[in-house]
């Protein structure tokens, strides 16, 4: 029976860059993991073998580094971009880039309260440690004419101590957990929105400022809501981004209960007044769900894994 090829793509993943901006004796890091995607008229080299369409993936690789010296890394996004352009623009087959991008955040070490009169400063300015919250994603779509970015984040870790409720659920003849009137709320959020800016004409908008914007109302809104499900905090979350951030159209969350459960002290003689839980990991309910601004159409994938 005849086969005929489906959708392809190839390039080169998980390119890790490092750029080091030297300001005189202050120093910026952008520490990005960059993984190239390329598809176009690749039928040949599938049918064939003939290479005569292919940019080698070790090609995207190095363009990845001279890209962060001839452009610098201003933002994710804005490296992102430049990438994308020149791989659609510059290679004929290629009609289609995406450009997937993790960034790592560093900031500047504090210095002893001694040594801070010794340099001047009260942070050592070429000395760095890894923040240990979220990690910073990024996804650039082109195909010439238009684009797509997708920004976001994974990994970061929010607790509500109180103001968290759950009860009225359906109950049958399995259900054992008793409802909570005052309970901890905990979650590690992964989160995508996709950005209105599709074309150049557009103006861009301000990649850094955006998302350190994007992530305050996020967070304001966890704070703020009290919750009777992680539902409606999600919802808040995501409403807030909306309301706030007028470059931002589709948000898609993917919000794991990390489960905080009351331990029974009894049988010490010992009264547990929401004191002292036993932090779960598994298994755990896994809540997503999108929020769009009214009027848009939903184009971030339900499962983010694939994003």
């Amino acid at each position: 029976m005849p086969t005929i090829l489906g959708q392809n793509q190839y390039g080169k993943a998980e390119n890790r860059v490092v750029k080091i901006t030297r300001d005189g004796a202050t120093h910026h890091i952008k520490d990005l993991n960059v993984s190239v995607s390329l598809s176009g008229d690749m039928d040949e080299v599938h049918y064939s073998g003939s290479n005569a369409n292919v940019l080698p993936t070790d090609t995207t690789k190095n363009t990845v580094f001279a890209f962060a010296k001839e452009h610098g890394i201003e933002s994710a996004e804005q490296f992102g971009i430049h990438l994308a352009r020149h791989f659609v623009t510059s290679q004929e087959p290629i009609h289609r880039a995406r450009i997937r991008i993790e960034e790592y955040a560093w900031e500047r070490i504090e210095a002893s309260d001694a040594n801070s009169k010794f340099i001047g400063a009260d942070e050592v300015k070429h000395s760095f440690v890894r923040k240990g919250q979220e990690t910073r994603l990024t996804q650039i779509t082109y195909d010439g004419e238009q684009w797509e970015v997708v920004s976001g984040l994974k990994d970061l870790v929010v607790m509500n101590s109180t103001n968290s409720e759950f009860w009225g659920y359906v109950k049958d003849r399995y259900t054992t957990l008793p409802e909570a009137y005052d309970r901890i709320l905990a979650t590690q959020v992964s989160a995508r929105w996709r950005f209105n800016w599709t074309d150049d004409e557009q103006k861009m908008p301000h990649w850094e400022k955006s998302y350190e914007q994007t992530k305050k109302h996020m967070l304001q809104a966890f704070a703020e809501t009290y919750s009777l499900s992680l539902q409606q905090t999600l919802y808040q979350m995501g409403s807030r981004i909306i309301d706030n951030r007028g470059e931002i159209d589709e948000v898609r969350f993917s919000l794991p209960n990390k489960h905080h459960f009351l331990v029974d002290l009894e049988p010490f003689g010992l009264k547990n007044d929401n004191e002292v839980y036993y932090a779960a990991d598994r298994p755990y309910g896994l809540i997503e769900a999108t929020i769009l601004r009214d009027g848009c159409e939903a184009r971030i994938p339900v499962d983010l894994t694939n994003l």
